[in-house]
């Protein structure tokens, strides 16, 4: 392997997904270990396995503290362009009731530990990925965002979990285009020093984050954003005027404001909203829905008519009262354009069980379906298939019908499905497949 051209083994050695087998590789080879310090990356993941062996009184002494080794690899580095160190997932989100809080070797985001190697390669920083272990961080308030911001003015890539960080000193960073807090206690609780720290960013992950009370993400270039909100917020505000794709979960905001006109890609799911309010978004096309109750919310949905892509999710079920219509009827009426409709269990099982009186009577409002994703329990196999015949009979547009049937439902009871929707209407492309909750979906059949 020796022998390989130099440039080559730089590729490969930079192809290694794990700093640990890059440092064997350097302690088996006097050319590895010399072309090693071109190397541009680091990445340190502490395992399981190490963690244990560390806390144990029998090998503890045996094993290298985590910093230190982390301190020595990027010390024989000439260039470093991006930094990722942390903790695995089995220990990420592990419970650990004999930690001692007072530990600290896996505290990645304290700004003391950052002060050590931060400085000396700052300079060509691009990226920086810290994945805290969160029963030492947090207890601890950490001002790694302040040195951060001092230090790596070429950044562009910032991505911590597991923390809990100040705002304070934090410093504008004109350069950082994509920003990722996930898991993390944070003292901005309007994001305003988000704002005003970060004004380039393009792309923003805020998953999990609490400390918020009345978040505004006000964003010039922002292009796509997911915000999933761990507490319940007094209001949440957006306001991009670049965003074209947004993921947001939030709660129960009394106040729900989205200033995205260029906005094609919505995944929203909301318990109720108070007061909802969304600005020109004409371009919409892609909607994921999920709602608690989302027969309200749709009541007062302000948008719909460009939306060509629909999934709902109905995550309680809602009795139809009065003369009330159907949340199917509801939805067609919200969204009249829609060529491609999704509906999980709770939505099909709604519709199944309350179709509207008298049916489906409009059928103009059906004119533009093409293609209906559903996902069935068949409690009554009459009435499911009554159903389906209903929507066949409503939508004459329609060319595709895939068809999810849960995996509890007795095989005879499928096969009988099949047969019979099959055999009514040939003119239909069917898809038929398996569902259960937390597995993956299993499809049987392919277009036939």
């Amino acid at each position: 392997m020796e022998d390989l051209p130099p440039p080559l083994l730089l590729e490969i050695l930079s192809r290694l997904g794990d700093s640990e087998d890059l440092a064997r590789c350097r302690v088996a080879s006097k050319t590895l270990n010399s072309i090693a310090r071109d190397i541009r990356s680091i990445n340190l993941q502490c395992s399981y396995d190490r963690y244990t062996k560390s806390r144990s009184p029998h090998t503890r002494s045996s094993i290298t503290p985590f910093k230190e080794i982390f301190i020595k690899l990027i010390s024989n580095l000439e260039i470093v362009e991006s930094v990722s160190m942390g903790v695995e997932k089995p220990l990420r989100y592990g419970a650990y009731d004999d930690t001692e809080d007072e530990e600290s070797d896996l505290y990645l985001s304290d700004e003391t530990f950052s002060m050590e190697w931060l400085p000396k390669v700052c300079r060509e920083l691009k990226s920086i990925s810290i994945s805290d272990f969160w029963v030492q961080s947090c207890w601890r308030r950490s001002d790694v965002l302040s040195v951060i911001s001092s230090h790596c003015l070429n950044l562009s890539d910032l991505d911590v979990k597991n923390a809990w960080l100040s705002v304070d000193g934090l410093n504008p960073m004109p350069n950082l285009t994509s920003l990722t807090l996930e898991f993390i206690r944070l003292d901005d609780e309007d994001l305003n020093k988000i704002n005003e720290s970060f004004p380039s960013l393009q792309d923003l992950n805020l998953i999990g984050v609490g400390g918020l009370r009345e978040p505004r993400i006000h964003l010039m270039h922002l292009k796509t954003c997911q915000c999933i909100v761990s507490n319940a917020p007094n209001s949440l505000a957006i306001i991009a005027p670049n965003l074209v794709k947004l993921k947001l979960v939030c709660v129960k905001p009394k106040l729900l404001l989205i200033e995205t006109p260029l906005l094609s890609d919505l995944h929203l799911s909301i318990e109720t909203a108070g007061n909802f309010k969304v600005k020109n978004l004409h371009d919409l096309r892609k909607l994921h829905l999920e709602s608690a109750g989302l027969r309200n919310l749709l009541g007062t949905f302000p948008f719909g008519k460009t939306v060509r892509n629909l999934t709902v999710v109905s995550t309680r079920w809602e009795v139809p009262v009065g003369i009330s219509k159907s949340t199917f009827e509801l939805l067609l009426n919200v969204f009249p354009n829609v060529s491609s409709l999704t509906l999980t269990p709770g939505a099909w099982s709604e519709f199944e069980t309350y179709p509207g009186l008298g049916g489906l009577e409009s059928r103009h409002q059906m004119k533009e379906l093409k293609i209906i994703t559903a996902y069935l329990t068949v409690n009554d196999i009459e009435m499911t298939i009554s159903t389906v015949f209903s929507i066949l009979e409503n939508c004459p547009k329609l060319s595709d019908m895939a068809l999810l049937i849960h995996r509890d439902v007795v095989s005879n009871v499928t096969n009988n499905l099949i047969s019979r929707c099959m055999a009514h209407c040939s003119r239909i492309r069917w898809k038929w497949g398996l569902w259960k909750e937390e597995t993956k979906d299993a499809w049987i059949t392919d277009g036939i």
